[in-house]
């Protein structure tokens, strides 16, 4: 597994017991990454996407709730709806990972901590919004 791999989910740990034990970031982050020793690439990045996330997570959700049609985020699976949180937030604030990787990397951890069917709904979800967003890079 590689460490951006192992990053996202601890990342995704971290928000699925934010979210659902309703805890603060900064608990979570003691509680979750303060005894592991992880190496500093893969400390830094977890704490980067779930620091983000969270900031970002009613915008992030304002978003999805516009492409997930016929779902309503709270309604959701958990950890569902922090795949695609995350998965977002990198798209948006981490530009030098490809969009179509970071999609790809979701699928594998929703394969993992979810089921198939929830993988089928996050591609179309995150596929969807990849769409709608504005190209950046040079025209082809």
């Amino acid at each position: 597994m590689g460490s951006r791999t192992k990053s996202r989910e601890l990342a995704l740990q971290m928000l699925f017991q934010w979210e659902v034990g309703k805890h603060p970031p900064a608990y979570v982050l003691q509680t979750f990454l303060g005894q592991r020793r992880l190496a500093p690439d893969v400390d830094a990045f977890a704490r980067a996407l779930f620091g983000g996330t969270v900031e970002e997570a009613s915008a992030l959700d304002h978003l999805i709730a516009e492409h997930a049609q016929h779902w309503r985020v709270e309604r959701m699976a958990a950890i569902d709806r922090n795949i695609l949180r995350m998965a977002l937030y990198e798209i948006l604030h981490q530009p030098e990972t490809p969009a179509a990787v970071v999609i790809n990397e979701a699928l594998e951890i929703a394969r993992r901590f979810s089921g198939e069917e929830s993988v089928e709904f996050i591609n179309g979800v995150l596929d969807a919004i990849r769409k709608s967003l504005p190209q950046t890079g040079p025209p082809p």
